[in-house]
């Protein structure tokens, strides 16, 4: 038990710190796929505002990526429902870098993030 304490305490400047060094994008640019057909599409969204791709509904909350490194490992925080539901079928932090980390389960679409905007 103490080792775990240790090892947490170790971490938490880590996770601090990687915290204090993200900047806030203006909005991110997310993709899906329909998986039928295959059809690709670049979905731009601002910060609160919404999309549609097929039945489903995209609100993007914010963008954050590392400062000084726009073009990595961007991550977005996503709510997306589907027509008909009541609760979201998905609700968090999606990162571009690792979408399979927490990705959207569906089995007709899969939407990704591929970078913050920061204009």
């Amino acid at each position: 038990m103490r080792l775990i304490a240790i090892c947490f305490a170790a971490l938490l400047p880590l996770a601090s710190t990687a915290q204090e060094n993200a900047a806030v994008g203006t909005g991110a640019i997310l993709r899906g796929l329909e998986k039928l057909s295959g059809d690709v599409i670049d979905i731009p969204l601002g910060p609160g505002e919404q999309a549609q791709f097929g039945p489903l509904t995209v609100e993007m909350a914010q963008c954050r990526y590392p400062q000084g490194d726009p073009a990595a490992d961007a991550f977005a925080f996503l709510t997306i429902r589907e027509e008909g539901q009541d609760a979201p079928i998905f609700s968090g932090w999606m990162i571009a870098s690792s979408p399979a980390l927490n990705a959207l389960d569906h089995p007709r679409y899969d939407i990704w993030v591929l970078r913050c905007k920061i204009e």
